[in-house]
């Protein structure tokens, strides 16, 4: 990962300035790998995030909004018990290694002042928070290592704290240049530049491997002989002496598309074309740009996975369905063919007797009057014959007539289930997910947990995305069916304006006119965020549909978020993210 010694030990110096001295407000643990304290300082409040996930652990302050967990962790509420009030006296990288620390004076009732320190290790699937007493001991870890785990190094509460083992065979990078030169092996064995650089270095990640065999060579996988190792080590002693340097700063590496794809501590030429940077303003900022979107949303798709698997195969379902009911639906568009036969084998009577398996008559359906070829039941009368005939059409005109009538059925409900996965892909928090499970619950799909969730009244379904236009106007957002009901139906006047895609799943957006009229920027605004949460947010000239609440109307027994609507006007948008930042209110 990009996070290794060299990035943490800019990332520390920006840090520890605006950490030091700041005292522990609050602690919370919305994760289990993730801790949030909340600092008091004198210029306001900061949140400081210490993650030691196993594949995004890492460390910067953050706005964003986590959900906490009904019960907190043990690990919080023993944090919460010695940490609470404490003052943060130092924050140190510890050398050469992708772990901080962080030093904390608290007061303890029994002991007096004492101190604590907490040590954040950032080593991929080895990342964890180790909560350390006065005397170096272990009080407790967010994830403990005994003998079973590590034969090397045991993390147990009681345990004195040891630094973590350097790597065997491997020089420290900021150390390169010490003592009069690197100190690499002098040949490779044509090992690739940048795989040689990973296996001989410590404390510095392949992509900053992959950078210096680029400066060295122009590109990163050239053989390293005797001839070429002197070149790629002092390549490496250059890069190591200008860490710290006027070069370092926070790189964000953008794919053409503009979405995050890597970043650093220093710029990065390696992808040439095929990737933009962009400096940042602070390696905090960095981390929470790049992260913190990336954790929630994969955050949010592993819990809504279970969900999500059981409307994908509801949804599966209804679409065989309906691809069955069209199936039998088009056999009986023949039936006229079952009724003439009837009444020409009526009309032939007299030619026929019981054993007959063909009628060979004239059809005087035809204008020609062709002779036409009828099957017969030899174990049946003429007469019986005939009146398999008709009953057979008769069951072929009252089956699509049913058959119509199911298929509207399964149609609406398969529109309805798309609009629900549609909700699932933009939840972006646990409270929209417990909207979307009540959701289910009340259609049916979910079975309601007697033993884990409590008795309560449903309360009605809050929580909308709110915006104010250009001018100045309101504009509401549903974020799931169940707000969509709540905010068209329950939550605005007849006069406010209503918008939707046309025949697209998105979201009801509702303009608070307050008995006045939106002018034409503040429609064309409200129907960018209708577009933008909808299906179509990746499409441009999006049709858009406006008419008034009150021509906004609720068949009997539809599911929640199907309406109808009438004189509506349509609008043509492109949807627009940073629009919708700027307008968010």
């Amino acid at each position: 990962m990009p996070l290794d010694a060299v990035f943490l030990s800019a990332l520390t110096r920006e840090l520890a300035p605006l950490v030091e001295g700041s005292r522990v407000d609050k602690i919370r643990m919305p994760e289990r790998d993730t801790v949030l304290l909340g600092l008091r300082t004198e210029k306001g409040t900061r949140t400081l995030l210490l993650c030691a996930g196993s594949g995004d652990a890492r460390l910067h302050f953050t706005e964003a909004a986590y959900d906490n967990p009904a019960q907190p962790p043990m690990f919080c509420m023993l944090l919460r018990k010695h940490l609470t009030g404490a003052q943060i006296t130092s924050m140190e990288q510890l050398p050469g290694e992708r772990a901080v620390s962080l030093r904390l004076r608290c007061y303890d009732p029994f002991q007096g002042e004492t101190e604590r320190t907490l040590v954040l290790e950032l080593m991929g699937r080895y990342a964890n928070l180790i909560f350390i007493d006065g005397d170096g001991l272990i009080t407790d870890c967010l994830k403990r290592v005994d003998l079973t785990e590590s034969e090397k190094r045991q993390l147990l509460p009681g345990l004195r704290y040891e630094m973590p083992p350097p790597q065997e065979d491997r020089v420290p990078f900021h150390t390169l240049c010490m003592d009069g030169g690197p100190s690499l092996p002098e040949d490779g064995g044509g090992t690739p530049a940048d795989r040689w650089l990973i296996r001989n270095l410590s404390g510095v990640c392949p992509l900053m491997c992959r950078e210096i065999a680029f400066s060295a060579f122009g590109q990163t996988d050239v053989p390293v002989t005797a001839e070429t190792a002197g070149t790629l080590a002092q390549a490496a002693c250059a890069a190591s002496a200008a860490a710290g340097g006027e070069k370092e700063g926070p790189w964000m590496i953008l794919r053409p598309d503009g979405a995050p794809m890597d970043f650093y501590c220093y710029p990065v030429r390696q992808y040439g074309t095929a990737a933009e940077l962009r400096r940042e303003s602070s390696f905090s900022g960095l981390l929470e740009q790049y992260y913190t979107a990336r954790s929630a949303a994969e955050r949010m798709r592993q819990k809504a996975a279970g969900l999500t698997k059981t409307v994908r195969n509801a949804r599966d379902r209804t679409e065989r369905k309906i691809g069955l009911q069209r199936a039998e639906l088009l056999k009986t568009r023949d039936r006229e063919e079952l009724r003439r036969n009837g009444d020409i084998i009526s009309a032939n009577l007299y030619r026929m007797k019981r054993g007959d398996r063909v009628l060979s008559a004239e059809d005087f359906y035809d204008p020609e009057s062709r002779i036409r070829e009828i099957p017969l039941d030899p174990a049946k009368s003429p007469q019986q014959n005939a009146a398999a005939y008709y009953k057979r059409y008769s069951k072929a005109k009252n089956a699509e007539t049913a058959l119509t009538e199911q298929l509207a059925v399964a149609e609406r409900e398969l529109t309805w289930l798309n609009s629900v996965l549609e909700e699932l892909g933009r939840a972006e928090r646990e409270k929209d997910l417990a909207e979307i499970r009540r959701e289910l619950i009340q259609t049916g799909y979910v079975r309601e947990d007697r033993r884990t969730e409590k008795k309560r009244k449903k309360e009605p379904a809050e929580g909308f995305l709110r915006f104010h236009s250009s001018s100045g106007m309101e504009i509401r957002v549903g974020k799931n069916n169940l707000q969509n009901d709540e905010l068209t139906l329950r939550r605005s006047s007849g006069r406010d304006v209503w918008l939707h895609t046309q025949k697209i799943h998105g979201s009801h957006v509702v303009i608070s006119c307050g008995g006045g009229e939106p002018d034409e920027q503040t429609l064309t605004e409200a129907a960018i965020l209708a577009a933008l949460y909808s299906d179509a947010s990746g499409s441009s000239r999006v049709p858009v549909d406006c008419t008034l609440v009150k021509n906004v109307k609720k068949p009997a027994g539809a599911r929640p978020g199907m309406v109808i609507y009438t004189d509506q006007r349509t609008l043509y948008v492109t949807p627009d993210k940073e629009l919708a930042e700027r307008l968010k209110a």
